[in-house]
């Protein structure tokens, strides 16, 4: 029996308890970045910029209609998310949903994830369905929303 055909279980079983460490991990990760992902869309219905704000990371993007806006600090996404907050009932909006969430990629400090979120007014009427990519990091210990690009 040569060496590498004594070793191929070892082998094997080194990478089965890795897969298994992996996928904990993978799940706990996932977990995570969906917490973020519910609180980030209670606080949004909530109009609450504070909150909603503590769920990015900074600098923060968000591409939609095809402009970029950019958000330095938090101070700044504040700003610009309480004017949002008192214009978007405007438009009838009461509350978003998600619709859909799913994790298309995924590493110790990066998950992307593919969602749709329905805009609806008091009624419970849909305004409008849209798909978006949400790209959320792991920095100082803590998962944040980095990057959204949104077809509205």
């Amino acid at each position: 029996m040569n060496a590498l055909t004594r070793s191929t279980p070892l082998i094997l079983l080194a990478y089965a308890l890795t897969a298994i460490g992996g996928d904990f991990d993978r799940a706990q990760m996932e977990r995570e970045a969906l917490q973020v992902l519910d609180r980030f869309m209670s606080s949004f219905n909530a109009r609450d910029p504070q909150a909603h704000t503590a769920t990015y990371h900074f600098p923060h993007y968000r591409l939609a209609r095809g402009d970029m806006n950019v958000w330095t600090t938090r101070e700044d996404a504040e700003r610009a998310h309480a004017d949002l907050f008192r214009s978007l009932p405007d438009t009838g909006w009461d509350r978003s949903m998600w619709v859909r969430r799913r994790i298309v990629t995924l590493s110790e400090t990066k998950v992307h994830v593919a969602t749709r979120f329905r805009r609806l007014q008091k009624d419970g009427s849909e305004i409008g369905t849209y798909d978006s990519l949400y790209v959320l990091i792991n920095k100082d210990g803590r998962w944040g929303v980095k990057m959204r690009s949104s077809f509205l």
